[in-house]
């Protein structure tokens, strides 16, 4: 596939599986079923581009892609590895990218791609103001969107609260560990979110992460001064905002 105008690439890094696929720009979506190869071991940076390089290849996609990892990202150097080989830590990840694949390559936090894409396509519906993207998973994953622009590596879901790292405390894993019903699991987030709430002052919280499915279970127990919604894009929307942001 050629790199049409109104297509993009991108690509899903995690622990335990890469994703890609071509994106249409113009609509939001996959323009194709997306591609799973699973994450190499060790996944060190070479390792885990060889394998972007493969999807890449398996699409005959030659321009420019957008790629999301679990790390903070700076410039294309990645801060941190979670669930991904060390040796990431503090290297030029955009470069291997760039250097192995032959292909332009923009490298974005997954949070924070996700987040581009439910605030351009998806459920904040091009809302100006401020957008915050919360995804309760494992971790709290955050992404931070002003007025169309994003606000990278904000990692909210660390905040300090009551004395607990946020997310160890109201982050999905946190509900199943502790065996949480959703009014308890409900009265956890409300703290969570009135502390962000203060800091931020946001317009429209969206809500991602698998339990956000389930959104109607929950949410009547949290209580905020801002509107919440669900994500729409679920699993395509980091796939998605990568590609978008390597197009801006």
């Amino acid at each position: 596939m050629s790199s049409k105008h109104e297509h993009g690439f991108g690509v899903d890094i995690g622990g335990s599986g890469i994703k890609g696929a071509p994106v249409d720009l113009e609509k939001g979506r996959l323009a194709d079923d997306r591609v799973r190869i699973p994450t190499p071991q060790p996944s060190t940076p070479e390792s885990v581009a060889e394998t972007v390089a493969e999807i890449l290849d398996e699409f005959g996609w030659t321009g420019p892609f957008g790629c999301t990892f679990p790390a903070v990202v700076q410039h294309g150097v990645t801060r941190t590895a979670a669930n991904v080989d060390p040796s990431w830590i503090d290297c030029d990840a955009a470069g291997v990218l760039q250097r192995v694949t032959g292909r332009q390559a923009l490298l974005v936090n997954d949070a924070d791609a996700a987040g581009v894409a439910e605030a351009e396509f998806g459920a904040a519906g091009s809302a100006d103001g401020v957008v915050l993207l919360a995804t309760l998973g494992t971790g709290i994953g955050t992404a931070l969107v002003v007025n169309g622009r994003l606000v990278p590596n904000t990692e909210f879901g660390h905040l300090e609260i009551d004395g607990f790292d946020a997310e160890s405390r109201a982050a999905d894993s946190a509900r199943e560990r502790d065996d949480l019903g959703w009014e308890e699991w409900g009265e956890r987030l409300t703290r969570y979110f009135t502390h962000v709430e203060n800091l931020l002052w946001p317009d429209l919280i969206v809500v991602g992460g698998g339990v956000s499915k389930k959104f109607d279970k929950w949410s009547p127990h949290v209580r905020t001064r801002t509107r919440m919604v669900p994500a729409t894009l679920l699993n395509e929307a980091g796939i998605v905002g990568a590609a978008l942001l390597a197009r801006r």
